[in-house]
């Protein structure tokens, strides 16, 4: 419910149960252009610090290098996808894009330019820095994103059933006049197996799946069921 809380842009919404969200119980304002959405600020532990905090097999020297990056590759990107596709203002941490860490440090305001902000890690992951990119024009070209208004946002904007722990996905509805793409489905899988999810029958194109993004599609479905990949989103539309 959290999550949903924040996706909908901090607004009452039908299907948002507030007694649920772990951060408030009552909505924070009546439009989603009055809420900032972020998973890093300058304060405290920057994503990266926190994935790696909490999640143990990140840090677990038994497991290949290789492999603890490429999970925390797909976990960053699956977090950064839930800002940029959720209504309300974006907001991103400088270099978060390049899956900036600050070494664990909380507080950062009088660290070194090697904690406040590592430039090599621009070479280091060229992948996450051209995801994000590639959320932010998603974001600039797609007003379905950033509905103005409270009242859009509950017309709009429809959670799908919850058919497994840790998967949450909702459709964006009847956006004729709105945006180009006129039903768009995004749904999350925060496990690390591939799960199953129940969607309006249809024929829809592949937007982004599995880490890769493209405007034109990657692909298509059919049909009204679809599998996400682990730790990762799905997104799909109708023109």
């Amino acid at each position: 419910e959290s999550l949903k809380f924040g996706i909908v842009g901090g607004i009452a919404h039908p299907q948002v149960d507030m007694t649920k969200v772990n951060y408030d119980k009552k909505p924070w304002t009546n439009n989603p252009t009055e809420q900032i959405s972020y998973v890093s600020c300058h304060d405290d532990m920057c994503l990266v610090d926190r994935l790696k905090a909490s999640i143990a097999s990140l840090t677990d020297k038994n497991i290949p290098e290789a492999i603890r990056t490429a999970e925390l590759l797909r976990i960053d990107q699956l977090a950064q996808t839930c800002v940029f596709t959720s209504q309300g203002v974006p907001f991103i941490l400088a270099g978060e894009e390049m899956l900036r860490d600050k070494k664990g440090v909380h507080n950062s305001y009088n660290s070194p330019d090697s904690i406040q902000f590592p430039w090599s890690y621009l070479l280091k992951y060229p992948l996450a820095v051209a995801y994000f990119k590639m959320l932010i024009q998603r974001g600039k070209i797609h007003p379905a994103f950033r509905l103005s208004t409270g009242d859009k946002v509950r017309q709009h904007l429809e959670f799908l059933p919850a058919q497994e722990t840790c998967l949450v996905g909702f459709q964006l509805k009847n956006l004729e006049g709105i945006d180009a793409w006129k039903n768009i489905i995004v749904i999350y899988n925060f496990n690390k197996e591939a799960k199953k999810m129940q969607i309006p029958e249809g024929n829809y194109t592949v937007a982004c799946c599995n880490g890769v993004i493209n405007e034109e599609g990657v692909g298509f479905v059919s049909g009204k069921e679809v599998e996400v990949a682990p730790q990762s989103a799905l997104i799909l539309y109708q023109k």
